[in-house]
């Protein structure tokens, strides 16, 4: 029997890490990572195993000393405190395994910090590393000579968190996208055939969360529609699972834009209550996209903003990862990004300078045309070498757009011109199922209004600036007069909320001693 710790570190402030807005919902982080519960899923039972999450709680290593292994994971953002933390784990002689997104793409970067390496997936990696180390005949690297059948995953052990610290819960359906984009790394990592779970697994993690008590997930899918026609059996069966339970859970996921062109593909989706989609748009110059081979957002069927307005009308909000630095992207693309993000009435925009991460096609054909910064951190917040702008160009106008797109007026422009039109419902699925059930209905009502209420009141008490609060005021009133539904409310605050954490952030890229934080 080992004594097992596996580590997630600490993130940097980011786009998508909340850390501004979580204290005004009371969390510490905005949802698990997903490989700690699942590792401890699959280590054999004679193991005694400790899920150790830097976001919610400190490490003490003392504890980790105890251990027989630590295993630590991480994402490119991650890197810098995960070489901290293995350089005390080295200090103090603690026997250590790192895995995860960047030690697959970047196997050298720990050196000899670590005493073993995992690259890629690991299902079948973890359980035969643990026999071996028993004998003391590991190896110091290990990587899976295919990839998982999903079939076969268990469910995460979500027990071994303290899930009331999450704004969100998690699940995965599936692994791989069958898209090609240069830049990506996902098909690097889970290939290109998307591989999904059976029906029966997914509904056991559903219900795992919702024992859990958790409201809201995000299906962590890098594209979840990847293979459309297997996935949608799925979903009739999670729509049913949801009308049965009275949904108990709200969902957000990623796909591509091809989603618009599937009408009952939508419908399922919306049928399960997921709420908002995240889609790689990344440019709206067609040239830029041909580069980059997103062919899927150039198919024919509408331009990108009316696909987009497509998948709004069924009823989901649609999140947009956008990118500039591309070689056909001249100083001209960011007041594009700008202009394109307003007419698509796009809330949530995820900004970034294109980054060339190892062992993707985008890296290998700049380090081919020696158009790579080969330096671990840079001040321009990216490694690549723009073709039709200096470095500086690009970083100026990443920054200056990120502060353009979250400023107050910007931002909810785009969101009232979306929230404050009636014609987009966002809770198709369980309004139609309150129709039928009106004690349900006013209970949630009643749930809904109380946590608006507290939410409101986290806001102005914690919001220092009198003009910010101001301004969500009289943002919040307006949209109350428009549509006086308890759920658009409580959306509509959560919008000021997650503003805030945007403009601080956006703030945070003019202050020189923090740097550039690229979010992509």
């Amino acid at each position: 029997m080992a004594r097992i710790v596996l580590v997630n570190p600490r993130f940097e402030k980011s786009y998508w890490g909340l850390e501004y807005a979580l204290p005004l919902v009371g969390k510490k982080a905005n949802l698990p990572t997903a490989c700690l519960p699942l590792l401890a899923a699959i280590t054999p039972e004679e193991h005694q195993v400790t899920l150790v999450d830097e976001n919610i709680q400190s490490i003490d290593f003392d504890l980790l000393a105890q251990a027989d292994i630590v295993g630590l994971t991480g994402m490119s953002v991650q890197r810098k405190r995960m070489r901290e933390i293995l350089t005390e784990l080295k200090r103090r002689n603690i026997f250590t395994v790192v895995g995860g997104p960047w030690v697959t793409v970047h196997e050298e970067y720990f050196g000899e910090l670590a005493d073993v390496i995992f690259i890629g997936e690991a299902e079948t990696t973890w359980p035969e590393f643990l026999r071996a180390k028993q004998t003391g005949t590991h190896q110091v690297r290990y990587e899976q000579p295919s990839k998982t059948d999903m079939s076969g995953v268990p469910a995460p052990r979500y027990d071994l968190l303290d899930m009331n610290q999450y704004l969100f819960g998690s699940i995965q359906i599936s692994r791989g996208c069958p898209f090609q984009c240069e830049f990506c790394d996902i098909i690097v990592t889970f290939g290109r055939r998307p591989r999904l779970k059976a029906t029966p697994q997914v509904l056991v993690e559903l219900e795992s969360l919702r024992a859990k008590k958790m409201e809201i997930a995000f299906i962590v899918d890098d594209n979840l529609i990847g293979n459309k026609q297997m996935i949608k059996p799925i979903l009739k069966e999670v729509a049913n699972w949801q009308s049965i339970h009275g949904y108990p859970l709200t969902f957000f996921a990623e796909a591509s834009l091809d989603l618009a062109d599937d009408t009952e593909l939508m419908e399922l989706m919306v049928a399960c209550n997921i709420q908002a989609i995240f889609v790689g748009v990344e440019s709206p110059k067609e040239e830029s996209l041909q580069e980059t081979k997103k062919f899927q957002n150039l198919r024919a069927g509408g331009t990108m903003i009316e696909k987009i307005h497509r998948i709004q009308k069924a009823g989901m909000e649609v999140w947009a990862g956008m990118i500039v630095g591309f070689d056909n992207d001249d100083e001209a693309i960011f007041d594009h990004q700008a202009a394109f993000v307003q007419e698509a009435r796009v809330v949530h925009v995820m900004l970034g300078m294109l980054t060339a991460i190892p062992k993707t096609p985008l890296y290998d054909r700049l380090l081919k045309d020696s158009r790579l910064d080969l330096a671990d951190t840079s001040e321009f917040g990216t490694n690549i070498l723009p073709l039709r702008m200096t470095r500086q160009a690009l970083r100026d106008g990443y920054m200056r757009t990120m502060k353009e797109l979250n400023s107050v007026d910007s931002f909810f422009d785009r969101t009232d011109s979306l929230y404050l039109d009636r014609n987009f419902q966002f809770d198709k699925a369980r309004q139609t199922y309150w129709r039928k059930h009106r004690r349900a209905w006013a209970v949630h009502q009643a749930k809904t209004l109380t946590r608006c209420v507290a939410l409101y009141w986290r806001l102005m008490k914690q919001v220092k600036e009198p003009s910010l609060r101001k301004e969500y005021r009289k943002r919040i009133l307006r949209l109350w007069k428009t549509r006086r539904e308890t759920a658009a409310l409580f959306v509509y605050i959560l919008k000021c909320a997650t503003h805030y954490h945007y403009m601080k952030l956006s703030n945070d890229m003019f202050r020189e001693d923090l740097g550039v934080t690229n979010t992509f």
